[in-house]
């Protein structure tokens, strides 16, 4: 008799695994650094654990550590559900959690990309020159400086490894909610019935 086979979403699978290991590296790792000077002032940014360095001190804004709290609750709450969920994806509760963890990558990537757009567009109006990517010179305001004399330092800023992981787990979010439609749709093979032998009746011979 054949068993029938288990139904695994590895879309789901793979994203839960990789979602836990963002969260884990994001902790000692940003998802986005910003160096002005030979280490004068670093901002190292991520939803996870995002602090500021001052002449080589660290150190972070109470409201961006509870900001950070949240995101480390659900990254934590969506990499255990989609495992939870990718191990039983057809049973019935298992769509909702899948609802439930399959946006939430998605939605941290894109509010931190539009937090720091908005930064980049602030210091834009305010005359400065913010590289999302590579280095630029900075150079300071006239009117911050009642001197007037012009200020200007090496400013470089880069995507590390944990914002690219946390690309990677978005999309494979996504692709184990499209996968989810097509698991009701395997067939489940039906378990063979034993057949009993049958018996050959008896002859009997005359003379």
């Amino acid at each position: 008799m054949n068993k029938v086979g288990r139904s695994i979403n590895w879309f789901g699978l793979s994203a839960g695994i990789i979602t836990l290991i963002v969260l884990v590296i994001s902790i000692y790792v940003p998802w986005w650094q910003l160096t002005i000077g030979q280490n004068l002032i670093k901002v190292n940014a991520s939803p996870v654990n995002t602090n500021f360095g001052l002449f080589g001190a660290q150190f972070t804004i109470p409201l961006i550590w509870a900001l950070n709290l949240i995101s480390i609750l659900t990254f934590t709450a969506c990499g255990l559900v989609m495992l939870i969920y990718s191990l039983n994806p057809t049973k019935s509760y298992s769509k909702h959690l899948l609802v439930f963890s399959y946006k939430k990558p998605l939605y941290v990537l894109i509010s931190f990309v539009a937090g720091l757009l908005a930064i980049v567009i602030i210091a834009g109006f305010l005359g400065m020159s913010i590289p999302l990517m590579g280095s630029a010179t900075l150079t300071l305001p006239t009117q911050f400086i009642s001197s007037g004399l012009s200020i200007s330092a090496l400013i470089s800023g880069s995507f590390e490894l944990p914002f690219y992981l946390a690309i990677v787990a978005a999309a494979l979010c996504i692709a184990a909610r499209i996968y989810h439609k097509n698991l009701g749709k395997i067939p489940k093979t039906a378990p063979e019935t034993a057949t009993l032998p049958t018996e050959t009746p008896l002859t009997s011979v005359s003379g």
